[in-house]
């Protein structure tokens, strides 16, 4: 049986002061750490007071993108392995966000996966499609082309230690939500596309769902064959919404 994982997304949010008042009470919160694993993402500017505040807990902190280069003259770039240097376990690549507002294609996020393999960091790959994809019923063919971009450039043992997070971008902030069925079926075909490249692989690999998992849906989501937990946006900046959600596990 896969392990849950529950990641918080804080996007561009926080400050030192709410940062240290939210991580307290995550930290201090007791869950069971034997049901799910827990990971929080903070901008890149608190991810060391994040790492200082749940030292000793078994909270993860990851960041929220990496560069496609090792080092150089990259301006405001960041590495995978200067993330992983300060602590680092995980980072989020190919988020709808980054796809929209920063044309990141495919061809990036493979590339940005593969550098978080090499540093030993667990990247969280994102896929999804917009409204107008899924109405035209063009959901598989868009999740499908972008998850085969990043694992047809992986080794079998490195597809292993991928996550994937499916993210309809239509059920993100738009008051429109995806039934728990309608998740599971993208879910299940996207454990199937990853078996077409690593059966073993497909059977291990979580797969996170990001429509707006809040507490009174997670429990219902987290129900389903293959979602996995859940890679969570504005529920995680409040602590008893996040709980809660950590809790349905």
């Amino acid at each position: 049986m896969r392990r849950k994982l529950i990641a918080g997304n804080w996007k561009m949010n926080g400050s030192v002061s709410a940062n240290a008042t939210l991580l307290a009470e995550i930290s201090a919160a007791g869950f069971d750490a034997a049901k799910a694993d827990v990971l929080v993402c903070p901008p890149y500017p608190y991810l060391t007071q994040a790492l200082e505040k749940v030292q000793g807990t078994s909270v993860a902190v990851g960041a929220q993108d990496c560069s496609v280069h090792d080092a150089g003259a990259y301006t405001s770039e960041v590495s995978a392995g200067m993330l992983r240097d300060v602590g680092c376990t995980y980072v989020i690549l190919g988020h709808s966000e980054r796809r929209s507002y920063h044309a990141e294609s495919d061809q990036i996020v493979a590339a940005k996966t593969l550098q978080a393999l090499r540093a030993g960091l667990t990247p969280i790959v994102c896929v999804g499609e917009t409204l107008e994809q899924r109405e035209s019923g063009a959901t598989d063919a868009v999740v499908g082309a972008q998850l085969k971009a990043v694992l047809e450039k992986l080794e079998s043992a490195d597809i292993a230690k991928i996550v994937v997070a499916y993210e309809p971008v239509w059920a993100i902030g738009t008051g429109k939500t995806a039934t728990p069925e309608m998740a599971q079926e993208v879910h299940a075909f996207l454990r199937q596309a990853i078996a077409s490249f690593s059966a073993e692989a497909a059977a291990t690999v979580k797969i996170l769902y990001g429509g707006s998992m809040k507490p009174d849906n997670a429990a219902e989501l987290l129900r389903q064959t293959d979602i996995d937990g859940g890679l969570i946006g504005g529920a995680a900046l409040k602590a008893n919404d996040f709980l809660a959600i950590i809790a349905a596990v």
